[in-house]
């Protein structure tokens, strides 16, 4: 039951809201049964004032990609640090950039990793690699997918709501793990204060860079207002550049020569 309390939930859910006339399932009706990736096709083009807002929508979604990597192996009760853990991050990103590319191919928008599949790991405890084979399977079936988009909002939104709390819940627990030295506080408070700030006040930046008729500017401009618009790149960018400019504090330092010691006499 506990592997099932997601879809269990959803099926309750849509079951009560069909019973108060708020499930339309004329969707599923009208999908066909299966459907072919390539069934509709446009042609392939470059449009030039797009290339650099497409590389900062990449940076963020990589860095979006990272975070949401590292919850899934806390949650999988993985190690989070370690050359095991960079191998995760790595392969992960590259899927990522792989399955983009393929994504465009076949005339849709690209792909990224879903954060609410930590809240889903750590609800069913199930971090098992064959369930995205069966959701690529489930892709081809447009009834299923036709079902799934029928979902009323007000069921979604119940269990979102329940999953993203989970997700918060799963970066508080890696942040937990951080020695609170009074040189990662700095950090983590400077890049949450910025990063929240950013979200809350998402048009902040809108208005520093001038309005420009060069098409190749304005794509430019609009690639950074869209990476300082967007809380948690602000926040990964800030956590970074502090955390690559800031010395390290004297404990930390005698503690890493001290378990580099320790592994040598090993």
């Amino acid at each position: 039951m506990k592997s099932s309390s997601v879809i269990i939930g959803l099926l309750v859910g849509c079951i009560i809201a069909a019973a108060c006339g708020y499930f339309d399932r004329s969707g599923i009706d009208a999908a066909p049964v299966a459907s072919f990736i390539w069934l509709h096709t446009f042609k392939l083009q470059v449009y030039g004032p797009l290339v650099l807002p497409m590389i900062a929508v990449y940076i963020i979604t990589a860095c979006e990609a990272v975070g949401d990597i590292t919850a899934t192996c806390d949650v999988s009760r993985l190690e989070v640090q370690g050359e095991t853990y960079d191998s995760r991050i790595q392969g992960g990103v590259l899927a990522d950039g792989i399955n983009s590319v393929i994504a465009a191919l076949m005339t849709v928008t690209p792909m990224t990793t879903f954060a609410q599949n930590n809240g889903v790991i750590a609800l069913t405890r199930c971090a098992s690699r064959k369930a995205g084979f069966f959701l690529l399977v489930a892709g081809i079936f447009a009834k299923f997918a036709a079902a799934i988009v029928a979902i009323p909002a007000a069921v979604l939104g119940g269990m979102t709501t329940f999953l993203f709390g989970s997700v918060a819940v799963s970066g508080l627990a890696i942040v937990a793990k951080v020695p609170m030295n009074r040189r990662n506080r700095f950090i983590l408070t400077a890049a949450l204060a910025l990063g929240y700030g950013a979200t809350l006040t998402p048009t902040w930046f809108s208005y520093v860079f001038g309005a420009t008729d060069n098409k190749s500017l304005r794509g430019f401009l609009e690639a950074i207002e869209l990476v300082l618009e967007t809380g948690f790149a602000v926040t990964a960018f800030v956590a970074m550049l502090l955390n690559f400019i800031m010395p390290a504090e004297i404990e930390e330092v005698r503690d890493s020569a001290t378990v580099s010691s320790i592994g040598k006499a090993d």
